[in-house]
């Protein structure tokens, strides 16, 4: 395929149809491209005036959903948050997600990412059960409880992490790195009290300690969340808890009407 000039981009990408390949196979495409212009835009302009068989994901566009994570030139990233011209001025090679099966062409299959994460119980467990059932106020946090999680609140699901981890490549049974991190970040938060359910979940077999922090997963993650640290903390909490030197959570404070503790003055609008 001739270029015609540098803003001519050869695009080579995977193609897989399960129902009609017996493997996948590599296909290029001529984009003429501007500065600016992301690898998604490029994908757009292939299927709606090249090809329009080509298939892939994509949602909001601004690296809120997840949905266009991909491998791009060897990285795990999101396609709408890569601009082309900035990784390269010749050949750009787009495959899909490793790590997961396709669906086809660049649409990984992530069932098993939500059936993992699910796991952890990704949500606060508290035992105030008539609270939570039927609230009578707010379960306050000050800033430092904020803070203990709020990094880790990120994740967008995108799978990247997932897809850059090298346990994972090789044991697809290992919870992996989105997972413990959500595990991590509820047992961070001062409103939960799950520390115990999710212990033996992430503390199994294919749960934290067999990561070897290769670190991939924070080096990919297009949010910051920064997995490989929360992996390591939830190892530090889970070895504190088993030589009993964990400490207790504080109880965190519901509501005036049920502790009596103040509410936090809240600014008058103007």
């Amino acid at each position: 395929m001739t270029r015609q000039n540098k803003s001519d981009i050869v695009f080579h990408v995977r193609r897989y149809n399960p129902e009609g390949n017996e493997k996948p196979y590599w296909q290029n495409y001529l984009v003429h491209t501007e500065t600016g212009m992301t690898v998604l835009d490029g994908l757009m302009e292939i299927k709606e005036s090249q090809d329009p068989t080509l298939n892939f994901r994509s949602s909001c566009g601004m690296g809120v959903c997840g949905s266009c994570g991909m491998l791009i030139n060897g990285r795990p990233a999101l396609a709408c948050s890569t601009q082309i011209l900035e990784i390269t001025d010749r050949d750009l090679t787009i495959a899909p997600l490793p790590n997961f099966d396709i669906i086809k062409d660049l649409v990984p299959e992530l069932t098993s990412l939500f059936i993992k994460h699910s796991s952890v119980y990704p949500y606060i467990l508290n035992n105030e059960k008539d609270e939570m059932d039927r609230p009578t106020g707010e379960f306050y946090q000050d800033q430092q409880e904020l803070i203990e999680y709020l990094q880790f609140s990120y994740c967008i699901k995108c799978g990247i992490c997932m897809a850059a981890c090298p346990t994972l490549s090789t044991d697809p049974e290992y919870l992996g790195p989105q997972a413990l991190t959500q595990a991590y970040r509820y047992n961070r938060d001062s409103r939960d009290e799950g520390f115990n359910v999710r212990k033996e979940v992430v503390s199994d077999t294919n749960g934290v300690f067999k990561c070897h922090y290769a670190g991939e997963c924070s080096n990919v993650c297009p949010k910051g969340v920064d997995p490989a640290r929360a992996i390591q903390l939830l190892k530090r909490e889970l070895v504190l808890d088993y030589l009993r030197m964990k400490k207790t959570k504080v109880k965190c404070k519901v509501c005036e009407k049920r502790n009596g503790s103040p509410k936090p003055e809240i600014p008058e609008t103007t």
